[in-house]
């Protein structure tokens, strides 16, 4: 029998055949240098990547599939988490305090995903009657409320079978509060299972993200904050970029999307100079009355679970109530027996739109790019003091319809995440920015679709209405453009 022979020579071995001849990414999303886009033509750059600005990426990237149309998308901030602060194992409640204290700033969190990478997932809807003084009616907004919800997870389910989310309603609306019901969360409760990952289940703009780039090819780029909007023959051009060394580009574009926060977004205008005087005006936030309350363990059931529990917002009360029982709590946590549970209730309520709550340029303190900072004039008139005199008095009905007990009395909170207004929408240039879809008034293909664009006439959690007018706007664009 013949035999093959055998060569003694050293064998060499690859412990990763795949490296050879592979191009590598950096990062854990794609990212396009900035010299590259500058030398690009988009149809589209969005500026920012916090709700309004995910949503109007994904609804164009949904809607236009792989045709040859250009997206490109700056974010001023770095890459500082790849998904909500929720969903990473080692970020307990010490941990998320520092995360969102050293990134937080008095324009919010400047980073890829924006405030929704530390938010509190309250998904409701406006009440009809918020829309009164908008140019758009709650049957204009609805289907767009429906889009969002089914794309955000918008659920009630989060607290199903829970003793204690049962026991606290029925105390409330036996007790003063018959409207009382479960808070809306944007949590995706799906089972893992027939090869279907669900591990990512507290929603941020990181998700909106990842399903437009997995529809089609977007260009990205990080630490590139807008300087200033670029027109040409009253329409949008594109936008000037500045890099961290201090390095200028020009991107052009067809439309321009801003979605870089209720403080920057008007930034950016005032400093390209367009035209509009309620530009930084209206600013608006919700004033916040909160209470932190103990009860006692051992009046519950023994499976507790959690509690998230609102009276919505109406015309006749003119805040919303929320109470939220123990939080979500990490799979990796130590939970030892307690003998007291903690309850935080808060109540927002809208205060009056005033052109004298604004914002405006200072050129006299310039950031490090040169760009003035911002200065913000901010006051409550005597109805804005009188509702909040009828919020601190619904918190404390709303607290003893639990039969719960306050240790220390109510108190005002500055919480500044749901600011809004700056750039608010409406029918007359003098008193709005945009108009009904979100275009500023005057320039062609320049829009806006953040807070900024929010009349704040609701006490609700502003997130999923920002998502619905900017899945409106992304339309709008798709409708519009030649």
């Amino acid at each position: 029998m013949a035999h093959t022979s055998i060569s003694n020579k050293p064998i060499k071995f690859s412990l990763n055949p795949h490296r050879e001849n592979t191009v590598f990414q950096d990062q854990w999303i794609p990212l396009t240098p900035i010299e590259k886009m500058s030398e690009t033509n988009y149809d589209v750059i969005i500026v920012g990547t916090g709700a309004g600005g995910g949503a109007a990426l994904w609804r164009l990237c949904e809607q236009w599939g792989r045709n040859g149309k250009r997206i490109g998308v700056v974010e001023a901030g770095d890459l500082l988490l790849p998904t909500a602060s929720g969903n990473i194992p080692t970020v307990n409640g010490e941990i998320w305090g520092k995360l969102w204290t050293r990134n937080i700033d008095p324009t919010g969190i400047i980073a890829l995903g924006g405030q929704t990478l530390f938010w509190g997932l309250e998904s409701p809807r406006f009440d009809p009657s918020a829309f009164i003084t908008w140019p758009i009616t709650y049957k204009d907004i609805l289907p767009y409320y429906l889009i969002a919800e089914q794309v955000m997870n918008v659920t009630t389910a989060y607290t199903r079978d829970s003793a204690l989310q049962q026991v606290l309603l029925d105390r409330s609306r036996s007790n003063g509060f018959p409207e009382a019901q479960t808070m809306p969360i944007a949590i995706d409760l799906g089972t893992t299972k027939y090869g279907q990952v669900h591990s990512n289940p507290i929603f941020s703009s990181i998700n909106f993200i990842a399903y437009a780039i997995n529809i089609r090819s977007i260009d990205l780029s990080v630490n590139t904050p807008v300087v200033q909007v670029l027109t040409d023959k009253g329409r949008a051009a594109g936008v000037k970029v500045m890099t961290a060394d201090k390095k200028t580009y020009t991107l052009s574009a067809k439309t321009v999307i801003l979605s870089a926060s209720t403080f920057n977004t008007p930034r950016i205008l005032l400093n390209s100079n367009i035209p509009g005087e309620a530009i930084g005006r209206y600013l608006k936030e919700h004033a916040t009355v909160s209470a932190d309350v103990k009860t006692r363990r051992d009046e519950y059931p023994e499976v507790l679970g959690t509690s998230r529990i609102y009276v919505p917002d109406s015309a006749e009360r003119g805040f919303q109530l929320l109470a939220l029982g123990p939080g979500i709590s990490s799979p990796f946590a130590e939970k030892p027996l307690a003998e007291e549970i903690n309850f935080r209730f808060q109540t927002y309520g809208p205060l009056e739109p005033r052109p004298d709550n604004r914002v405006f340029l200072d050129p006299g303190r310039l950031d490090p790019y040169g760009i003035p900072r911002l200065n913000v004039q901010y006051s409550y008139n005597s109805r804005d003091l009188e509702r909040i005199e009828r919020m601190f008095e619904g918190t404390r009905k709303f607290i003893s319809s639990m039969n719960f007990t306050l240790q220390e009395p109510p108190e005002l909170w500055q919480a500044g995440n749901h600011f809004s207004g700056t750039c608010r929408m409406g029918n007359d240039p003098a008193t709005s920015v945009t108009d009904a879809y979100g275009q500023v008034h005057g320039i062609a293909g320049l829009y806006v679709a953040d807070n900024s664009v929010l009349n704040l006439t609701s006490g609700s959690n502003p997130t999923l209405t920002t998502v619905a007018l900017a899945i409106r706007t992304a339309d709008h664009i798709i409708e519009t453009m030649i």
